[in-house]
């Protein structure tokens, strides 16, 4: 029997209402510039545990990515490893620790001005939070997306409605509230993820007959491979593409490595280490962290191949075929299809969760990065001013920015272009970040060498040879008569794969061709103390 609206309406009421409540919450314990920028430095570790995973898995890993398995198969299972290897342990027990104590020493509260004030440059914080401003986005227009996408097939209503409610409702918490806000929520949604992914592997596995019938059927489905996908290297959704064809560069490299890597330097991820007290509270965090993550994106691949064998059997089409052509249709397809009423409205409210957890991190980094990192420090040169003020206001324009791009972007545009922009943080952001955390030789003019390499280099890579993007752009075509600079795989390879070597190049050769840090500074900044 369907639910009802009005019952459907009573349970979204019900959660918005608990999340106005954390909101205000939030909003009540805000009382300094440390309470909105990084929630006190006194989270809770298993709200930072959750935080940081409802943070780092939104609709764009459910859907996007999910979606992306349902076209190319269970290889994609290997960004689960990576994420619960590199996001999880290697993130907190390496680089989570050091951020914490150096942040606290620096007085840091922001991403951009943990690496500002370790290197003594207010150009690498402005460079840096306009970089984060400008490309982020991008990235909150795809979850976007996402979640509005689900609304939409659920709840039969428009697409660009589903926008608008979306956005509205992420707003009014986040710009009010401040990181304690976002990470109260956050927590909640989290959990609320952690069951609704339970729920979907189960009813996936009653539906499909169970575990060794649904994997089972799923690998004999390997003739009906589309004739297209069949030539650029897929060889079954329980295989690994052809190596060094098309699809296999662009699952292992953009997608597996994308993001794999690309994690380990992303803004809104890396300031949730300056949140807790201790070192005991992130080692703690591990072990709520890795299953969490391991849930999320490990049942979203696995469903999103399996979803496969639902439609064959049921419509004679494949997930791709079934869904129109577009990956991102196919979860939230076969969600509506394959699973009972009342569990697509639990769902509704995971992928609303997953949304809104994402939404509210990226809109308070984008906020903080234009607001305290780009205007107060490098352009009004640190003058104190009204910064929660200005990072509100920030906050409101970045929300525009990334709801224009939910209605311009196109089909199927989740994965790549969550790929692409943890990537670019990969390019940009990482070796500086590593230089910073674990390199003591590394000096000013090595950490903006770095940045700059891998900035421009990704972009380059991307707007002038890799041509699933340097293609549609058109860019290289028009200046120089042909589509990529470069011929034959070059244009297959992630910029990930170049851009952050070279940048990591840059960044050691400048630094021992220029004069070192002074050791006062350094003493500071790698002096371990309590709070």
């Amino acid at each position: 029997m369907p639910v009802s609206t009005p019952v459907i309406g009573v349970f979204i009421l019900i959660y918005l209402m608990i999340m106005f409540y954390l909101g205000w919450l939030g909003y009540k314990k805000t009382k300094l510039t440390e309470d909105y920028m990084i929630a006190g430095r006194n989270v809770h570790p298993y709200v930072l545990a959750l935080s940081y995973g409802a943070t780092f898995i939104s609709t764009s890993a459910i859907i996007g990515f999910g979606g992306a398995a349902g076209a190319l198969g269970m290889g994609l299972l290997w960004l689960a490893v990576m994420n619960i290897i590199v996001g999880i342990f290697i993130a907190f027990v390496f680089f989570g620790s050091r951020t914490r104590r150096m942040s606290l020493n620096l007085r840091a509260v922001t991403f951009p001005e943990l690496l500002g004030r370790r290197f003594q440059s207010r150009f690498i914080q402005g460079f840096s939070g306009a970089l984060i401003g400008v490309f982020m986005p991008l990235y909150a227009g795809i979850v976007l997306i996402g979640g509005a996408r689900f609304i939409e097939a659920t709840l039969n209503i428009n697409y660009d409605i589903a926008v608008l409610i979306l956005t509205v409702i992420v707003a009014a918490y986040v710009i009010t509230g401040g990181l304690i806000a976002v990470m109260y929520t956050d927590a909640l949604q989290g959990a609320l993820m952690f069951i609704g992914m339970i729920f979907l592997l189960s009813f996936t596995y009653i539906t499909l007959g169970g575990i060794n019938a649904a994997h089972s059927a799923l690998t004999a489905m390997n003739h009906l491979v589309p004739e297209g996908l069949a030539a650029g290297g897929h060889l079954g959704w329980t295989s690994m593409p052809a190596f060094g064809t098309p699809i296999w560069w662009t699952l292992v490299s953009t997608l597996v490595l994308g993001v794999g890597i690309g994690v380990l330097a992303q803004p809104q991820l890396a300031v949730r280490f300056m949140t807790v007290r201790n070192d005991a509270a992130l080692n703690k965090a591990v072990f709520v962290g890795g299953p969490f993550i391991l849930m999320m994106t490990g049942v979203a691949f696995t469903v999103g191949a399996l979803s496969n064998v639902y439609f064959y059997q049921n419509t004679g089409m494949i997930s791709l075929a079934a869904a129109g052509g577009n990956t991102d249709l196919i979860i939230p397809e076969y969600i509506n299809s394959a699973m009972p009423d009342l569990f697509v409205v639990l769902f509704m409210l995971t992928l609303l969760a997953a949304a809104m957890s994402t939404l509210s991190s990226q809109y308070h980094t984008m906020g903080t990065a234009i607001g305290h990192d780009f205007y107060r420090e490098y352009v009004k040169k640190g003058d104190l001013g009204k910064t929660i003020s200005i990072t509100r206001v920030a906050i409101a324009i970045t929300i525009l920015g990334s709801v224009i791009l939910a209605y311009m972007l196109p089909i199927s545009i989740i994965a790549r272009a969550t790929a692409i922009f943890f990537g670019l943080c990969a390019a940009a952001f990482l070796p500086m970040y590593t230089g910073a955390l674990f390199w003591k030789r590394m000096t000013r003019e090595g950490a903006i060498a770095s940045l700059l390499v891998g900035t421009f280099s990704s972009l380059f890579w991307l707007t002038f040879v890799r041509s699933s993007e340097a293609v549609p752009l058109g860019i290289s075509k028009a200046l120089f008569g042909v589509e990529t600079l470069i011929t034959g795989t070059w244009t297959l390879v992630d910029p990930i794969l170049i851009a952050t070597p070279l940048a990591f190049i840059a960044g050691i050769v400048v630094s021992l061709m220029t004069k070192p840090i002074p050791d006062e500074h350094l003493d500071k900044c790698f002096t371990r103390k309590r709070k």
